[in-house]
Parts: C-alpha cells; sequence; structure tokens
C-alpha cells in the first residue's frame, strides 16, 4: 500500500527576521511589503515556497535525494512549456495520466501544486497545409500545451508580522560606478530598504484527500517540516539581515476530513508582546502560549521547532 499521508494537518509557523528585507515588492522600490492600513509587515506565500523549493533542491544536487522524485519544478532554468509537452507527449495526450508523472517527479508539483497549462505555440507551417480558412489556421497553427491544473495538499497564506514594522530606507555610499557617464566621480550613491525587526506568523494547511490526488506520502511531510525548520539557513544575505525558524506548532487531525475548523485550531496560538516590551528587537520580547486544555478532541500537536 502506498504511503500515502492519511491525517489532515493545520499548522502555525513562525519567523523572525532583524535588519534586513524579509520580502521585497517590486512595485514599490522593493520595499518590505506592508498593510498600509495598520502597518504591520507582509510576506507573500510565494516567497516561504521559494525557500522550501530551495531546500530540497539543494538536497537533491547534495546527493541525499533523488532527481528522478524530488526534482524541483518551478526553478531557475527551467522552461516550463517544453517540460509540459515533453510529459504530456510521453502520456500520449492522456492528461491525468500525464499530472501523475508530474506529481511523481517533481517535489514541489505533488506538494503545492500547479498549472500545467501555460499557453501554445506557433505549430510548424507544414502543419497547416490543409488548413483553408484563416480561423481554422489560426485555431490549428497553434500546438498546445496542457496537463490542467494541479491542486497541491499543501496550502500557505501570507504572513504577518504580529505587531507594526519600522520600515527605513538607508542611502549607501560605492567606491566604483557603474556607468560610464560617471567614470570621473569619485563614488556613486545606492539604497537599501530594512526592516528593524519583525516577527512573522504564517498560517498553513494539508488536505490528505488532495494528497493522495498528488501522491503526497509520509515521507513527502517530512520533508516540507525539515525545509521549514531550515528555510532560511541557506538563504543568508546582507539584503536579508538575520532571518530565522523560531516556532513551527502542528496540529494533526486523528481523521482525514479534520475533527475541528482551522481557525479554532490557530486561536488557541497565542504571541504577545511582552508587556515590558515597547519596541520589540528579539524573539525573546515575545511570549508563546498554546491552550491545550482546550484542544478538541481528535487532535495532537506536534511542535517541530
Amino acid at each position: 500500500m502506498d504511503n500515502y499521508i492519511q491525517n489532515r494537518y493545520d499548522f502555525v509557523f513562525l519567523y523572525d527576521v532583524k535588519d534586513g528585507n524579509p520580502n521585497g515588492d517590486p512595485d514599490f522600490d522593493n520595499q518590505p511589503r506592508i498593510d498600509f492600513e495598520t502597518r504591520e509587515g507582509l510576506v507573500s506565500d510565494v516567497c516561504i515556497k521559494r525557500k522550501v523549493r530551495n531546500y530540497v533542491q539543494l538536497k537533491v544536487e547534495a546527493g541525499e535525494l533523488s532527481s528522478d522524485k524530488y526534482d524541483i519544478f518551478i526553478r531557475q532554468g527551467n522552461v516550463l512549456n517544453n517540460i509540459i509537452s515533453e510529459e504530456s507527449e510521453k502520456a500520449s495526450g492522456d492528461e491525468k495520466k500525464g499530472r501523475i508523472a508530474m506529481c511523481d517527479k517533481y517535489f514541489d508539483v505533488r506538494t503545492f501544486g500547479a498549472v500545467l497549462s501555460t499557453g501554445s505555440e506557433e505549430a510548424k507551417e507544414e502543419d497547416n497545409s490543409e488548413v483553408t480558412s484563416s480561423k481554422e489556421k489560426k485555431e490549428k497553427g497553434k500546438k498546445k500545451r496542457a496537463l490542467g491544473v494541479v491542486r497541491g495538499p499543501v496550502q500557505f497564506v501570507f504572513s504577518r508580522s504580529i505587531d507594526p514594522i519600522d520600515s527605513r530606507t538607508h542611502s549607501l555610499t560605492r567606491c566604483c560606478v557603474t556607468k560610464e557617464a560617471d567614470r570621473d566621480k569619485e563614488s556613486t550613491f545606492g539604497n537599501k530598504s530594512t526592516v528593524s525587526y519583525g516577527l512573522y506568523r504564517m498560517h498553513g494547511y494539508i488536505s490528505a484527500f488532495d494528497g493522495e490526488k498528488c501522491h503526497f506520502t509520509e515521507d513527502d511531510l517530512n520533508l516540507l517540516w525539515e525545509a521549514l525548520r531550515n528555510a532560511f539557513e541557506h538563504d543568508h544575505s546582507a539584503a536579508r539581515g538575520e532571518m530565522n525558524a523560531r516556532a513551527l506548532i502542528v496540529f494533526r487531525h486523528e481523521s482525514k476530513l479534520g475533527n475541528a475548523r482551522s481557525s479554532q485550531l490557530f486561536d488557541l496560538v497565542k504571541v504577545n508582546k511582552r508587556t515590558e516590551v515597547e519596541y520589540p528587537r528579539q524573539f525573546e520580547d515575545y511570549e508563546i502560549s498554546i491552550d491545550e486544555n482546550n484542544l478538541p478532541t481528535g487532535v495532537v500537536i506536534e511542535k517541530h521547532i
């Protein structure tokens, strides 16, 4: 019997940043993402998924995981249309078979899902030799790449900081120039935006039903927890400053359907700034508590950090 997950999971992931930019917004000069009304910091789900993908890819490159089963689909250098076309041809146009093949090979597809219909390309001219009308030529002159959509069992939401963040832009001096017109200048200026300190909270959901459809196994689940624990260990840079995973609190349901509502479980985890702290600058400035006395029947807490 395949070792697909048999339980539903909900989890809370806490991580922090100090003097860095956890997730710049390209629409606002790469400044840290914020909720403009509350000034709370935001980090996209895509950003954290990227950390997970990168960690798994590093393990594959280190020879600790097989590329036949743990390859990464969404990564730099991949031409997605080519991969989808190749798998579609192998599956003889059978979308379901092609989707399963993608899930079995790519860890991120069977974990997070993927859109496997990325448009079409112009077919070769000889393919249109029997087409008469311009409409037929337009429709027949394109080769579709489509394996449908995979809904992954693991879903992340945007992370949000516990308190409003203090985002600052710093001017920097370069001792060299980037343009020929500035050759005679002794130095040029740049800037960098950072968050003084922020503790972020992310919620996640795992469906056993979608896991079975995507062939998501217990080994995959354990790898996901490992990747979240180490999400920032191989991602340090001057731009991101000090980022650390601080808590990974998992609610495991006894059943596939679940034994309680996600919001009911998330409300059991309280994260509060200590009363004597005005401006938090470290993880110890917060208190984390879990109301285990009101834990619903059929739900077990697992603390992975």
